[in-house]
């Protein structure tokens, strides 16, 4: 095991301050969306969902929120008795199920981005353009690394 160095005590410690920083953020937005009746395991599929575009298999969702497919299984039972999602056989692929927001599920998203843009907003509006790009040029490398040492540990 290294020593500890100055470079090692910063790298920890950012490594941890962005898990603080992720769950408190995680409970804002739960909070949040709690008043609409909306959980963080039902508004998040309902976003990415509206984002990658109707006709999307489960699996694609399933990557996109970084969720297994079981898991996304039983959260669109939920959405689908909620009349948000119907699911429809893939016609190149009978195993798979294409996902579609219902128009209840487009309004709910809808409902989602009234919510979502101004608490992004109030968070991120004391930083100049200028460091909001380099903070996602940085973040975006970090995601890099984090998705390459993940698919090393699969």
């Amino acid at each position: 095991m290294e020593p500890p160095t100055t470079g090692n005590i910063q790298r920890s410690n950012l490594i941890y301050r962005l898990n603080i920083m992720t769950r408190r953020w995680r409970k804002v937005l739960d909070a949040a969306f709690r008043v609409v009746g909306l959980t963080d395991a039902a508004w998040r599929p309902l976003l990415h969902l509206s984002l990658l575009g109707d006709g999307v298999r489960q699996k694609e969702l399933a990557q996109s929120i970084g969720i297994e497919n079981p898991s996304l299984v039983r959260i669109l039972d939920d959405l689908e008795s909620r009349g948000l999602v119907v699911r429809l056989e893939d016609k190149s692929d009978r195993r798979a199920r294409l996902l579609k927001l219902t128009m209840e599920g487009h309004n709910a998203v809808i409902r989602i981005r009234e919510i979502l843009v101004p608490l992004e907003k109030e968070l991120l509006g004391g930083y100049t353009d200028s460091e909001m790009h380099m903070l996602t040029a940085l973040l975006e490398r970090l995601e890099t690394s984090i998705n390459d040492f993940a698919r090393q540990v699969e």
